[in-house]
């Protein structure tokens, strides 16, 4: 067995660090408050992220950064995107040996566009790890703390360390693929969230099932027409980080940027939201990225922009929708075919 350094002590960082102490590993979990490493080690609760959940005492958790991270041969990065460059420039002063670096984190940078592997890449020296590997897929939390079935994806440079990964995080309860394609796997994983925020909003709204499949299945085509510009494989889009995590952040009230929309659609002022949610919802600097990237890469993504406009431009979310509704006639198959032929053209 071997130590895992975790870095990120909300629910999703927790959550992977219970399922690595049920493989049997040495886990480090990392906090940047003093008072919530000391909860998870006196009370062995997190009650603020992951709330009644039991935390086993083979999981210790530290604020200081050299010490979470010391003999560990892996990293798992499970910070919010945008504080991942500062954790990064903070790992590199202390790291004192090669690692495999995981991260789980899902979203875009606005302006650069960068993903997340991208940014690591740019502020951690190529010294300091073997390969950069990326974890997603439809994963709830709360339902991995309680050892609910799951499934996700791992993709890496080098396939190798993506099996290394795959092996540390496998067991019965929690079951990893690997993907040959990272680009597509980070962009499902990041992109999704604007479109679950537009589910939530119409769930808000009171609008229906029918209005919500509709919103998935096109914001569908729209993660893959942009993933597909920026490299990515589209067969991907079809699997657990495209389409698996699409439904699942779309239809539950586990997750964060649906709970967010619906606030929206109630009529909630963005700032409003943001400071009951109580955490980060990244669905929303996402979709500032997204946009954005859209422009630059001439890529048309209605529903993107729609939800930009009510984030960021006070837009009233019902007419967003009418003008969503009234668009220009077109096939839909058009998307699909233009995608492929996109690919066969590369």
């Amino acid at each position: 067995m071997e130590k895992v350094a975790v870095l990120g002590a909300g629910s999703w960082g927790t959550a992977l660090a219970l399922v690595l102490a049920d493989n049997g590993h040495e886990v480090a979990l990392w906090s940047h408050r003093k008072e919530h490493a000391d909860e998870i080690n006196r009370l062995h609760t997190n009650e603020k992220y992951l709330k009644g959940i039991s935390i086993p005492e083979a999981i210790v958790a530290d604020n200081d950064l050299s010490k979470v991270v010391d003999g560990a041969k892996h990293i798992v990065l499970v910070v919010p995107t945008k504080a991942i460059r500062e954790v990064c420039q903070d790992l590199t002063k202390v790291l004192k040996q090669k690692v495999i670096i995981t991260h789980a984190s899902k979203g875009i940078e606005p302006e650069t566009y960068k993903r997340v592997s991208e940014i690591i890449q740019e502020e951690i020296p190529k010294e300091f790890y073997e390969d950069i590997v990326v974890l997603s897929g439809p994963s709830h939390a709360e339902e991995v703390s309680l050892r609910q079935p799951t499934t996700v994806t791992v993709s890496a440079g080098e396939l190798h360390v993506a099996e290394n990964v795959q092996d540390l995080f496998i067991n019965s309860q929690f079951r990893v693929y690997t993907s040959p394609d990272l680009v597509g796997v980070e962009l499902g994983g990041a992109l999704k969230n604007i479109i679950a925020l537009g589910a939530g909003i119409s769930d808000g709204l009171g609008y229906g099932d029918n209005a919500k499949a509709a919103l998935i299945t096109r914001g569908l085509a729209e993660i893959a027409r942009l993933g597909t510009s920026m490299g990515a494989n589209p067969l991907t889009f079809s699997g657990l980080t495209g389409i698996g995590d699409l439904i699942v952040t779309c239809t539950s009230s586990h997750s964060r940027n649906w709970r967010a929309g619906y606030k929206l659609g109630q009529g909630n002022d963005l700032d409003e939201v943001l400071e009951q949610m109580g955490m980060v919802v990244e669905g929303v600097r996402t979709t500032k990225a997204a946009y954005q990237l859209s422009k630059d890469q001439e890529v048309e993504m209605p529903i993107t922009a729609g939800i930009y406009q009510i984030l960021f431009e006070q837009a009233d979310p019902r007419d967003v929708v009418d003008q969503l509704m009234t668009r220009i006639r077109r096939h839909e198959m058009e998307d699909l075919t233009n995608i492929l032929d996109d690919q066969m053209n590369d």
